[in-house]
């Protein structure tokens, strides 16, 4: 599960929480059943409308998706493409086909069986990205999924809120109801905030996050790969492939070399 974000959603809520007691506030009259129907229903329909429906309907699914967070060895993944370089140095690229069930990565194990099969290193390079490419823009179709509620739920709040304002208009004749009218009016924007900031953007900033760290992890894959075919020195595939490290992971991986080598 990703920490980081079930944690950040729940300090958000908290806030809001925190807020409404610390003010002295009945916690019972922030709760309106007809509001939540307005905002949640009604950001969620406008978001299907807006994406394919192989995205939009899937919501649920995505959401889940998000809260699973990935994770990358990129020490692991580095000394996996400097011991295949170093194998097929020494025994030829065909020796590497022994190597392709033992992986975990699709990405990886089609790559080195292009390679392996004779591909040609620029049709290689174009299939593996295009594969990269369709993966990453369905990333972010479910990351455009949760925009759109972001944007739309602050509206729907909005427009809850003007119903409220035309019932509330109805009861002029009424002083005494007008306070609690106002209040159920401006709570429908109050969700349509709330939905918006401290559920559906964050979720959609995570997904586009994993976008760039997936395509970085494909990317290092990639020029492994090509590295491999091209023939290039271990060595030289190792210090190409490191730049692709965080300076922490780098200094995790250099660790971790030392003391194999020690």
């Amino acid at each position: 599960m990703d920490i980081a974000l079930i944690g950040g959603i729940g300090i958000a809520f908290a806030m809001v929480v925190f807020g409404i007691v610390s003010g002295g506030g009945d916690f019972a009259a922030f709760i309106n059943i007809p509001s939540i129907v307005i905002v949640i229903g009604g950001s969620i329909g406008a978001a299907i409308a807006a994406n394919p429906k192989d995205i939009g309907f899937k919501i649920v699914q995505i959401a889940l998706e998000a809260l699973r967070e990935p994770k990358t060895d990129y020490v692991n993944l580095l000394k996996t493409l400097v011991s295949l370089s170093e194998k097929a140095r020494r025994e030829g690229l065909l020796s590497l086909e022994e190597n392709i069930e033992q992986l975990d990565d699709p990405f990886m194990k089609k790559g080195l069986q292009l390679l392996v099969d004779g591909t040609e290193p620029e049709v290689l390079k174009s299939m593996l990205e295009i594969e990269v490419e369709v993966a990453s823009n369905e990333m972010n179709l479910k990351k455009g999924l949760f925009e759109a509620i972001g944007a739309y739920a602050p509206a729907f709040g909005m427009i809850g809120t003007l119903i409220g304002l035309i019932q509330m208009l109805k009861s002029l004749n009424d002083p005494n109801s007008l306070g609690p009218s106002m209040a159920v009016a401006l709570i429908t924007t109050l969700y349509g905030s709330i939905m918006a900031n401290a559920m559906a953007l964050p979720i959609a900033e995570k997904i586009a996050k994993r976008v760039i760290s997936f395509e970085m992890e494909k990317t290092m894959i990639l020029e492994g790969i090509l590295s491999i075919q091209a023939g290039e020195n271990p060595r030289i595939l190792e210090e190409k492939l490191k730049s692709f490290l965080p300076d922490a992971v780098k200094a995790q991986y250099e660790a971790a070399t030392q003391e194999a080598g020690a």
